[in-house]
């Protein structure tokens, strides 16, 4: 694969001057194809051309796939040895052969291939391009498949280096994909390997389709018997040019995989699937989808794929996971699994009842998180952070039911003998089987720590404190007319009853009650009358801050609380112990409260009308193990031992 790899690089030294080299792409990844197709098409083509003859449209297409297996076809008298007959005709009779395939084969359009033949023709580079690909083979017999998509990713690969782009937009490490199919197929291991088994297995960023020739190829690698159906959608119109021909050389049906942005327009709303799979771009907004989203939210009902609630605009991953979630086959038709690979992210942003942590209450409390695995960091090609699959399950194991394994697989890699990117490490096959055999254990340990999907909620109370304020009639100077109007009545002229209070003095009170007996018996003096709510209004505006003081009741008499004291505590659903059902939340609460709260701030109480549902997977913590710090002794040794070596050091530079 490297040399086949290489070589078809190299063609594109022809291209220098006429091209940049982040140009490259838009050439040699078309060309790529068609020799590809143009390969596959050899064996039948005089067979084509005969029923071309006699058949047309739709009539064609279905006798083509009668007579030769194939789902696409081309009618041109032209292949790659009749082009390089005709020199003088080449640009001509080229586009004359890329015009004439089947209306599935939609891939050259999307690179403006038409556009780039005529260029290369204009710049006396046409022939030298065609002559070079012609001697490149690219038969299935010599490069199978699964080396096909190999090499259209290290072109890509390729050309993302020469234009500083990130590699890792456009595929996933092989490594990854392969730990993902196996936690996927994992759970059907014996019904896989039944004669005859059809399975089909959906990516929504489907890219250029390396995730499911991955799948097909594990699974083919276990039972060759069996048939794995590829849908995918992809919004990058070469990755989706490039993943619809590798699907053709697999002799899958093209029609499966879909242009789109899958966020705005599921191509696919009718359909559901056995295995679902993704590894969607980290930390991109989704602005472009906004307006879709939005409205398909709103109108969708509480079963449409984004019912449960709506991440930030600025990052988009969970928005594909509840899309993996609703593309699941339902448990009543057979069920399904899917596999996706996001940041730490997903595990705990958001606060309790914001957009994530609904996306997370959801899954929960459905039962549709089977298991997560945190990865090794530096194992991907455009970034070094940590990351994690999550592996869904809507028909669950029993043993499993009701519950999430988490596993950490963050130290099972392998380092690689040269980086690529930002991939420094990779999965081998040890570290995967070994991953995989947690996984199938579904025991404690290490490595591996199972909760019950209650384990992850959490209630968020607010604890008020009340307020304290001293009064003073002589503020009442500084309040503004609006103050003034509540206080002393709209239209009202408060003269008279900044006179009364004059007569106050600069006094301070350190209960709201005192200073309202004060006021009244003033106003009486002066011939003025105030409702109760009124003089609450003119305490309230005259008072300061003050921790001596009595507490600010309302007109029940209650607390007032001070907001500049307000407090949020998250409360687990197993506080000291408790399943949600032993107390509830009133009970759960009330414990935490008396033993958390209170001994520090006793005239404390919660507002239990803010009380709100939470979820997060605090993974890390959860696997946190504490190292003590080095006792001093041995810190000031190494020190001692440090300065002597430096001293002895300078001593020999004075010598």
């Amino acid at each position: 694969m490297s040399t086949l790899g290489n070589f078809v690089w190299s063609i594109a030294d022809q291209l220098r001057g006429v091209y940049r080299p982040h140009q490259y792409g838009g050439v040699i990844l078309p060309f790529t194809i068609l020799r590809r197709l143009d390969c596959l098409l050899e064996p039948t083509r005089d067979e084509v051309r005969a029923l071309a003859k006699k058949y047309d449209g739709g009539a064609l297409d279905v006798q083509v796939k009668l007579k030769t297996g194939l789902a696409f076809y081309n009618t041109s008298k032209f292949d790659f040895e009749r082009l390089l007959e005709d020199p003088e005709g080449l640009r001509a009779n080229l586009i004359d052969y890329i015009s004439h395939f089947s209306d599935n084969i939609d891939v050259f359009e999307r690179f403006g291939f038409e556009a780039e033949i005529n260029k290369l023709d204009e710049k006396n580079r046409l022939y030298l391009i065609v002559s070079k690909f012609a001697e490149v083979d690219l038969h299935p017999d010599t490069v199978p498949n699964a080396a096909m998509g190999d090499l259209y990713e290290h072109l890509i690969y390729k050309f993302a280096e020469a234009s500083n782009e990130e590699a890792g937009e456009h595929y996933t490490p092989r490594d990854a994909i392969r730990l993902m199919v196996d936690l996927l197929f994992a759970e059907e291991n014996e019904a896989l390997l039944e004669p005859g088994t059809i399975r089909s297995i959906y990516d929504p960023t489907v890219g250029t389709g390396g995730m499911l020739s991955v799948a097909e190829e594990r699974l083919l690698e276990r039972n060759p018997k069996a048939r794995l159906r590829l849908y995918g959608q992809e919004i990058n119109d070469q990755s989706y040019a490039i993943c619809k021909s590798d699907m053709i050389g697999k002799g899958q049906n093209v029609d499966n995989i879909k242009l789109g942005d899958t966020l705005a327009h599921d191509r696919f709303y009718n359909k559901h699937f056995d295995f679902c799979m993704s590894n969607p771009p980290y930390g991109v907004d989704w602005k472009a989808s906004e307006a879709d989203v939005k409205e398909e939210h709103k109108k969708g009902g509480p079963n449409g794929r984004f019912a449960p609630g709506l991440p930030s605009v600025s990052d988009g991953q969970m928005l594909f996971l509840t899309h993996l979630a609703h593309k699941m086959r339902p448990a009543h038709e057979g069920g399904g699994r899917a596999g996706i690979v996001l940041n730490g992210s997903p595990l705990f942003t958001g606060a309790a009842e914001s957009g994530p942590s609904e996306i997370r209450r959801w899954l929960l409390e459905n039962d549709l998180v089977d298991a997560i695995v945190a990865l090794p960091t530096d194992i991907f090609f455009n970034t070094g952070i940590s990351t994690y699959i999550w592996v869904l399950d809507n028909t669950k194991q029993p043993e499993r039911r009701g519950k999430v394994q988490l596993i950490d697989a963050s130290d099972m890699w392998t380092r690689m003998r040269k980086g690529m990117g930002s991939k420094r490490k990779e999965v081998d096959a040890a570290a995967r089987e070994q991953i995989v055999k947690i996984y199938d254990a579904f025991t404690e340990g290490e490595n591996s720590k199972i909760l019950n999907n209650t384990d992850f909620g959490y209630w968020t109370i607010t604890v008020e404190r009340p307020l304290r304020l001293n009064f003073s009639a002589a503020r009442v100077t500084d309040l503004d007319d609006g103050a003034l109007a509540k206080a002393f009545g709209k239209g009202a002229d408060p003269a008279p009853f900044l006179a009364a209070l004059a007569g106050m003095g600069d006094q301070v009170y350190l209960s709201q009650e005192k200073f309202i007996e004060a006021a009244l018996e003033k106003f009486v003096e002066a011939g003025l009358k105030l409702t109760k709510a009124q003089y609450r209004h003119l305490a309230r505006s005259v008072g300061e801050r003050d921790e001596s003081a009595e507490i600010f009741r309302d007109a029940k008499g209650n607390p007032e609380p001070d907001t500049s004291k307000r407090d949020t505590e998250n409360v687990p659903f197993t506080y000291s112990g408790n399943t949600l059902g032993d107390v509830g939340r009133d009970g759960t609460v009330k414990a935490y409260f008396e033993a958390e709260v209170v001994p520090h701030v006793p005239d404390a109480w919660v507002d239990t009308k803010k009380t709100k549902v939470g979820y997060e997977i605090p993974f890390t913590r959860l696997f946190y193990t504490y190292t003590p710090p080095r006792p001093l002794e041995e810190i000031d040794s190494d020190l001692e031992a440090q300065i002597a070596k430096i001293m002895s050091l300078l001593r020999e530079v004075e010598a």
